[in-house]
């Protein structure tokens, strides 16, 4: 299962903040051997709660600037308090994860857990997790992960005695399956041990100035085994905390207090240093998320966006470059259309068909609105789902719509998309991931061609709205987009140009994607740049809906059982890549 671990120091004069740090970084290589799915960290300063963590090893949270940042603060601020002479401890807990309940590519699931003012580190699975969430509604655990209930619990039992060692007593009397835990409090000066299992071993010097704790005692001994420990720390001793026993540690001076998990127990409450005095820190999560980017305050683009930036009152250069949008509406439409209308009911138009909203809409517009009769058409090229297939079916036959249905060699399309998807995790570059999706772009070949086939000159396409305007293709390579009236068909010469240079650079430096998908690639951006097309874009005369505006802030998260569909279907192993995705440079 898991590793958890922790170095507290009080202040010791041969334990200075470098000694200290290797303490920290030799504990997270120790416990690595207990999981490698995910790593994360909690400080405690005495003035907050610093709480970092990511998916993928400790290798690569190791790596990570953020992780040195937090490290490089807090050492920096027990060197000036040792110095001194006194004041509030060091206090680094951590956890190595061995993924069981909730996937670690969501960092909500990952440790350590924050959740009613507590930050939880846990090893074990809590089996009656949804039960106990269900018996106590105001847990309302936000996400997958077990131990966010357990903590959730302690904290609730805690607020209801004012007695940690009641409130601990009972929540593990409540739980079912293994818990050995690491915990802070935003209003206690007190760090928690306990276990149901005994997996939780604790190291203490003579002085009582050092406390280190790990899942395994075997960890501890390489600690206590290292170069220069023992001549720093002293001698030490190593013990089990028992199945079924806590120790709670005063984070000023590190005095101990155990007790027993068992309700039956005689009560004794902890010393009045160790209850809630009214007094709270801040717990502050560094771990990266897209919700903490700063936003437009009109158009709420962040400020990952290429080419960004922000006025005095926070409104984005897009905003303040911004041309008022004028649909060419629905009157200009109909003309557009009524040379094209049959005068005997055969079909007059080929509507580009996905299954996804916009065309589902524009097909339902095209036959109900216009009056006109469509023949719909659809490029599967491997990447069509189930949902958009049974979404097709629905529309096309309640609207009695024949569909004309194109298919790729989809194993074949697969493993070229499979194949740039391996050569770019070898070197991410987001301006690259168009890549993935150059397989669909014939979508525009086949429109062409069933003109010719069914003799049908109007084609009409549901994509393109007038303010879903997409710089950021471009931007992500680097290149300022010139106007090209909302169609990947009339980008710019210039663009062309400089689009195509930017792929023969990521070419040369990243020889992986030379494979047989190549052919394909140029064709795709032969069919998008190079020909010119003369169809008609049904956004670009009609109102965009209010809705999918506000839903904005919805779609922006993470759809994960899509991100899985996707690498099954084309054959990756999602977890790895998105441990990839994860631990690379953030722009936030």
């Amino acid at each position: 299962m898991c590793g958890i671990f922790g170095v507290l120091c009080a202040g010791d004069e041969r334990v200075d903040s470098e000694f200290a740090r290797s303490l920290v970084v030799s504990l997270l290589r120790f416990s690595e051997t207990r999981g490698r799915e995910a790593a994360g960290l909690a400080v405690h300063n005495g003035k907050s709660i610093e709480v970092l963590k990511q998916a993928g090893s400790v290798t690569q949270f190791l790596r990570s600037p953020r992780f040195r940042e937090i490290l490089d603060r807090t050492l920096a601020g027990y060197e000036t308090r040792r110095r001194g002479g006194g004041g509030f401890s060091l206090a680094i807990t951590g956890h190595s994860r061995l993924v069981t309940n909730g996937t670690q590519s969501n960092d909500d699931n990952n440790q350590p857990v924050i959740t009613h003012g507590t930050v939880l580190i846990h090893n074990g699975i809590v089996v009656n997790d949804r039960t106990l969430a269900a018996r106590y509604p105001e847990l309302d655990p936000q996400s997958e992960v077990d131990s966010e209930v357990l903590a959730a619990l302690l904290r609730k039992k805690l607020d209801e005695k004012g007695d940690l060692v009641a409130a601990a007593r009972e929540t593990f009397a409540e739980i079912e399956g293994s818990a050995s835990i690491s915990m802070l409090f935003d209003h206690l000066e007190c760090l928690l041990l306990a276990t149901n299992t005994g997996s939780l071993f604790r190291l203490v010097n003579e002085r009582g100035t050092v406390l280190a704790f790990a899942s395994e005692r075997f960890i501890l001994q390489r600690l206590v085994d290292s170069e220069g420990f023992t001549a720093r720390v002293g001698p030490c001793e190593l013990r089990q905390i028992q199945a079924g026993t806590a120790l709670a540690v005063s984070l000023s001076d590190l005095e101990l207090h155990a007790f027993s998990l068992s309700v039956e127990a005689p009560a004794g409450a902890l010393n009045g240093r160790l209850a809630p005095d009214g007094t709270h820190v801040a717990i502050i999560d560094h771990t990266p998320r897209a919700e903490r980017l700063r936003r437009c305050k009109q158009c709420i683009l962040p400020e990952t966006y290429p080419f960004m930036d922000f006025d005095a009152q926070g409104i984005c250069r897009y905003c303040r470059n911004w041309r008022k949008i004028v649909p060419k509406g629905v009157e200009a439409l109909r003309q557009a259309v009524e040379p094209y209308r049959s005068k005997d009911g055969s079909p007059d138009v080929i509507v580009a068909f996905s299954g996804g909203r916009d065309s589902s809409y524009g097909l339902h517009y095209v036959k109900k609105v216009l009056g006109m009769n469509p023949v719909a058409f659809t490029y599967d090229w491997g990447m069509v789902t189930d949902l958009a297939r049974r979404n097709q079916a629905r529309v096309c036959g309640k609207l009695g719509v024949e569909h004309i249905l194109r298919s790729a060699d989809i194993v074949r399309k697969r493993r070229y998309v499979r194949k740039n998807v391996e050569a770019w995790l070898k070197k991410p570059d987001l301006g690259m991931v168009t890549l993935f999706t150059a397989g669909d772009k014939e979508f525009y070949a086949f429109a062409r061609r069933l003109r010719q086939e069914t003799g049908i000159k109007l084609v009409v396409f549901c994509t393109g709205n007038m303010i879903e305007d997409t710089p950021y293709k471009t931007g992500l390579c680097g290149i300022r987009e010139d106007d090209h009236g909302m169609t990947l068909t009339g980008l710019s010469f210039r663009n062309e140009l400089a689009l195509l240079w930017y792929y023969a650079r990521n070419y040369l430096r990243n020889p992986g994607y030379l494979n047989e998908s190549l052919r394909d690639t140029l064709n795709a951006y032969y069919q998008t740049f190079v020909v010119k097309d003369d169809f008609l874009y049904l956004f670009h005369y009609l109102e965009w809906r209010e809705e999918a505006v506000r839903r904005a802030k919805e779609y922006a998260k993470p759809r994960w059982p899509s991100i899985r569909e996707y690498a099954q279907l084309v054959g990756f192993n999602c977890e790895e890549a998105l441990q990839i995705i994860n631990s690379a440079p953030k722009l936030y």
